[in-house]
């Protein structure tokens, strides 16, 4: 039996709904997959980029903490500097001061002469030579050549050697020193410098590590004391 036009139309009609249907599922179906599949991508590229941005962070906060460090340590070396440059400024100022005791000391007619007896028969020890050349402040002549003369016999009954001396009245030590004498050999190229000042950096020098501890207390970094 043959199928009238209306019934052809309406099988087409019906086979088209079936293959836009179909056409319309697939097409959910591509959509849906194509979500999953950017959501994926798009939660991985998230992750991606998290991750890069928390690396960057943390290497900023290593960096960051470096630079503290460094800052903390440059400050406490400047810290460090500061607090020595202040220690020497103090027993700078402590020497100074005793310097310009050391000026009453020459004024003192109770203290100096012996005191000038000491530094002229150490200096006789020190060089031990037959000839010596003494030369001292123009004010001190008469006291260092009497001193000479006192302590010539002390020296011969020790060292057991003659000793002739010279005081020098042409080349005298500057009057701005507070004191003493330099000694030298017979042909002037060795030289034993007994002035005041002298002896005081000499001393100083020697008594440095008791003026510090005096001064700043121990130092408790230090591990070994000889």
């Amino acid at each position: 039996m043959a199928l009238s036009d209306a019934d052809v139309q309406k099988q087409i009609k019906h086979m088209m709904a079936f293959i836009e249907q179909e056409a319309n599922e697939k097409a959910e179906e591509i959509d849906a997959k194509a979500e999953e599949e950017f959501n994926i991508e798009k939660g991985r590229l998230v992750q991606t980029q998290r991750l890069k941005i928390m690396e960057y962070y943390e290497k900023k906060e290593k960096q960051i903490e470096q630079q503290k460090k460094i800052q903390m340590s440059n400050l406490m070396n400047q810290a460090r500097l500061k607090v020595l440059k202040a220690r020497d400024d103090m027993i700078s100022e402590l020497l100074n001061e005793a310097r310009q005791r050391l000026a009453n000391v020459a004024k003192d007619p109770s203290r100096y002469p012996a005191l000038l007896d000491g530094l002229v028969l150490q200096g006789f020890f020190q060089l031990l030579e037959p000839r010596v050349t003494i030369r001292c402040r123009k004010q001190d002549l008469a006291l260092v050549q009497a001193s000479v003369q006192k302590n010539i016999p002390a020296y011969k009954a020790v060292a057991k050697n003659n000793l002739e001396v010279r005081v020098d009245q042409e080349n005298f030590l500057s009057p701005e020193i507070c004191g003493g004498i330099e000694i030298y050999n017979g042909d002037g190229k060795i030289k034993v410098s007994n002035t005041l000042e002298s002896r005081l950096d000499l001393m100083a020098q020697q008594m440095m590590p008791e003026i510090r501890v005096a001064l700043f207390g121990a130092n408790q970094n230090r591990k070994f004391l000889d």
